[in-house]
């Protein structure tokens, strides 16, 4: 199990400091996380990859069989309770899972909706018959499931779904009637989890066997993820008993909602595997290519990508697991059997698993397209890793509620915190407020140690994210949520401030564990990323204020942006030359 013991709000990074004894890393995992993550590693790599071509074909009886082969690792069963037929792990192990069996985008989109967002709705919010029933079968890949929310008229705006549901007139079961789209694993699964509307406006979700009347459309044509199935749903007086209701008639959202939360932090988690895996064949690819007489991982050009698509991954990754920390030290001050417990628990993390989301998907997209480019013209062609990978990552903005949602899910939530006081946020903002007013002299010039100056960036990075969303609240009030370019700014910021601080503090655990000269290619990293991640804040902060603020308020504002982003540019070219060259001397992804 994490370690980790402290429990911590969720978006209490903005107003909090954290030291790095106090965050998971994964430098902190266990051996039976360690173990998982190999078996994972070792059940894509020897049985899903070799066959890529064939899932690309659409041949689906492989697929069920290799299901069925993860499903005897123990793959699927993750985190379904030991008395159900699972192994009762914790959520560490499951994103392990998933980081790992991200190598293969096709083959973790098909499991990721069998052990995720079409196991975990009945894991909790199933009836114990319900549970009694599915669970061990889940478990043992006998049965395979899909999760069928999206509807040709309703995407981001779930509620505005069509599909119907009425109780039967002997009160046995429900009928449900409707259409659905874009459902993965549509075309074989064995068990659904459906959302429809009671009598036409209570959202709820059901269980629903494949029958008569449930019929799979044709196969979708996709950019990427060919080697996963994706079809639509027609639903025609379909039948499901009444004990196959999740949860209650009307709680359709918060199932939903919930489960997407976990499944953002698990979408993360399998760019990052799927981003090692490039970054490794980006750097033995330019090992082998030779230009103008030498490999070309020796132009400064290609070190820099190389650099850089490494330092995303690690920052990524640092960020992941910080948050399942938080979210393990929840859930162990929670009754293991309560499940709406369990659930609150990680709801409190619903920013942090969207920044996870958002920003772990848009850097596997960074990563894929440099590789393209580092394969040059071989990696246009399909018969290189580099062009299925760029492919297969697009999808990933896409998962789990669109980015553009999402970020405005991040102020969103924290707001909501905020006026309901579980989080000082709007506080912490006056105070910042007064403090642009009369400015002060920094509190913090008795930091000594390793990445001093970072954490000084960070702690003025928080300050410019508090100054957005206390402008934007300031201004807007309850009107906050319809000004989407504002608050899309105000994430941008959010984002990179958590990353930085994340970072720094998984940087300087390393470096007193290992000691700085052993951690030195991990600072470099983190220097990197706040040097450039400042200037990103600047600028994102810069458009935001300039949108919500004019005159003497402006330019007091722009004026305290200076003073919290004003920094003295490190030389990056010899800071990436230097990450760049681990990983080429050792021939692979070295972090």
């Amino acid at each position: 199990m994490v370690e980790q013991t402290q429990i911590v709000r969720g978006g209490a990074f903005l107003i909090e400091e954290r030291t790095p004894d106090e965050i998971f890393t994964p430098e902190d995992f266990t051996e039976e996380h360690r173990l998982i993550a190999e078996t994972t590693r070792q059940c894509v790599d020897n049985e899903v990859s070799p066959h890529i071509d064939q899932l690309e074909r659409h041949d689906w009886r492989l697929a069920r069989e290799l299901i069925k082969k993860a499903a005897d690792l123990g793959l699927i069963g993750v985190n379904i309770p030991e008395e159900y037929g699972g192994l009762g792990l914790d959520q560490t192990s499951g994103a392990l899972v998933g980081e790992n069996v991200g190598r293969s985008a096709s083959f973790a989109t098909t499991l990721g909706a069998e052990s995720g967002i079409g196991l975990l709705p009945i894991v909790y919010f199933g009836t114990e018959s319900a549970k009694a029933k599915y669970l061990p079968k889940i478990a043992s890949g006998e049965i395979i499931t899909a999760y069928a929310l999206t509807e040709a008229g309703s995407g981001s705006d779930a509620m505005a779904a069509k599909a119907t549901a009425r109780l039967s007139e002997d009160g046995t079961h429900y009928i449900l009637n409707g259409e659905k789209m874009w459902i993965t694993n549509g075309g074989f699964a064995d068990v659904f989890i459906i959302f429809a509307k009671v009598d036409g406006d209570k959202f709820s979700a059901f269980l629903v066997e494949r029958q008569p009347g449930l019929t799979s459309g044709a196969e979708e044509h996709k950019m990427g993820i060919k080697g996963s199935r994706t079809t639509a749903l027609v639903l025609s007086e379909v039948k499901t008993p009444v004990e196959n209701l999740l949860a209650h008639i009307g709680k359709g959202h918060k199932i939903a909602f919930n489960i997407l939360n976990i499944g953002r932090f698990k979408l993360g988690a399998m760019c990052v595997g799927g981003m090692k895996l490039m970054v490794h064949e980006s750097v033995r690819y330019a090992n082998e290519r030779h230009q103008f007489g030498k490999p070309i991982s020796s132009f400064g050009a290609i070190k820099a990508k190389l650099a850089e698509m490494a330092i995303r991954t690690w920052v990524g990754e640092a960020m992941i697991y910080r948050t399942l920390g938080m979210i393990e030290a929840g859930l162990g001050a929670v009754d293991a059997r309560d499940m709406d417990a369990r659930l609150r628990t990680i709801e409190e993390y619903a920013s942090e698993c969207s920044i996870i989301k958002v920003g772990l998907s848009e850097y596997c997209d960074y990563v894929s397209d440099e590789m393209v480019q580092i394969y040059g013209g071989y990696g246009y062609s399909a018969d290189y890793p580099a062009e299925r990978a760029y492919r297969d990552s697009r999808i990933n903005r896409i998962f789990e509620g669109t980015n553009e949602i999402n970020r405005m899910l991040i102020p969103g939530r924290l707001m909501k915190s905020a006026l309901s006081g579980r989080l000082a946020l709007l506080p912490a903002a006056q105070g910042l407020m007064d403090e642009i007013l009369s400015p002060q002299i920094s509190g913090f010039e008795d930091d000594e140690g390793v990445l001093v100056a970072e954490q000084k960036l960070a702690r003025n990075a928080k300050k410019v994210a508090l100054m957005t969303l206390g402008t934007a609240a300031q201004k807007y009030m309850m009107a906050l949520a319809d000004q989407q370019e504002i608050l899309i700014g105000i994430a941008d910021i959010i984002m990179d401030t958590y990353a930085m601080e994340s970072t720094i503090l998984r940087a300087r655990k390393l470096a007193a564990s290992q000691g700085e000269e052993a951690a030195a290619r991990y600072i470099d990293m983190t220097q990197v990323f706040c040097n450039d991640a400042v200037e990103r804040i600047a600028a994102h902060a810069k458009n935001t204020l300039g949108g919500m603020a004019e005159g003497d308020e402006l330019r007091t504002l722009l004026a305290a942006l200076r003073r919290f982003t004003r920094i003295t540019p490190m030389n990056t070219i010899s800071a990436r030359q230097r990450i760049a060259g681990v990983m080429i001397n050792a021939n692979r992804w070295a972090y």
